[in-house]
């Protein structure tokens, strides 16, 4: 089990967003109400406070690899509203898992928030999976707010992957991503999200494609439920020979309303750029398939978007 300082919701918060059940093997550094719950480094990962705002920076060492950060957020008191700064510093030849997320439970009368800015500098030839999830429980009448900023940039010959997972219990949020690849850098940005009762999410992308045969991959799958609204705007710049592609498949349900904004745009006549985006209810004949099955019509709608978010 964690033992460190903090408290069953917030252990519960952490196995949510970061499926920890134990103090992980690495580095890593806990956050809990706006306070240090524990904090541990390695020989080639240093984690620093910043000295103006509140925030860290973690460093890893050139040619770091099969190793892990894990940098989860908890906020279990109502009110607490708050701006955080990590900046990763990944040198050269590393191949390493980047590991955030921030849960929420607001059983209060009054709004909690967190806006985590997260800006990633990776080194020539480096490979980074960052996995970002967010989650909100609580029965309270205050909101469960987090507004995430992302910026990367890569240089030469790196790989990212980002996982973006929010699939319950978050009112609102509102999650803006930049990304900058120089030559023969790749990013993958796979986005899952599913909003319910009155929710608002709204994600941006934009990613510019600066390097020759740099290349981006951003797609979402996203389900709104109830009366919840939606807004998805990825944009993909092609200033070299390059190739991007972005793509939003969506699920409407009951009264959702969900927006998809592609868009792209060519300054080389070696960019290649496409873009999808599909919205749709859940197929009937999915739903007599599984019914047919045993299943009744709930039981088989949430096995259909526990796939389709897979």
């Amino acid at each position: 089990m964690l033992d460190l300082n903090i408290d069953d919701i917030g252990k519960q918060l952490i196995e949510e967003v970061a499926d920890l059940t134990e103090v992980p093997a690495g580095a890593y550094n806990f956050r809990v109400n706006s306070q240090l719950a524990g904090r541990h480094t390695t020989e080639n990962i240093d984690i620093m406070n910043k000295e103006n705002v509140s925030g860290i920076d973690i460093f890893i060492k050139p040619n770091t690899k099969g190793e892990s950060v894990h940098i989860p957020v908890v906020v279990s008191a109502s009110g607490i509203k708050e701006t955080v700064y990590n900046d990763f510093f990944i040198g050269d030849n590393c191949d390493v898992v980047i590991v955030a997320g921030c849960g929420i439970d607001n059983c209060g009368e009054h709004d909690a928030q967190h806006d985590g800015v997260h800006r990633f500098y990776v080194g020539k030839n480096s490979k980074v999976k960052y996995v970002e999830k967010h989650y909100g429980s609580g029965d309270g009448n205050g909101k469960r707010i987090l507004n995430p900023v992302t910026e990367v940039y890569m240089e030469e010959g790196s790989t990212m992957e980002m996982q973006m997972e929010q699939i319950k219990g978050v009112d609102s949020t509102e999650r803006s991503t930049i990304a900058e690849l120089k030559a023969n850098a790749k990013l993958v940005v796979k986005e899952r999200l599913m909003t319910h009762g009155s929710q608002y999410a709204k994600s941006d992308y934009d990613v510019t494609l600066i390097g020759d045969n740099s290349t981006a991959d951003v797609v979402s799958r996203s389900v709104a439920r109830d009366t919840s609204s939606q807004t998805f705007n990825a944009r993909i710049t092609g200033n070299a020979p390059c190739n991007g592609h972005t793509e939003c498949d969506s699920i409407i349900m009951d009264e959702g309303k969900i927006l998809a904004i592609p868009s792209l745009e060519a300054n080389n006549v070696d960019a290649m750029l496409f873009h999808e985006a599909a919205i749709g209810k859940i197929a009937g004949d999915q739903l007599i398939k599984l019914m047919t099955l045993g299943l009744t019509e709930a039981e088989a709608e949430e096995q259909i978007i526990k796939g389709f978010l897979r």
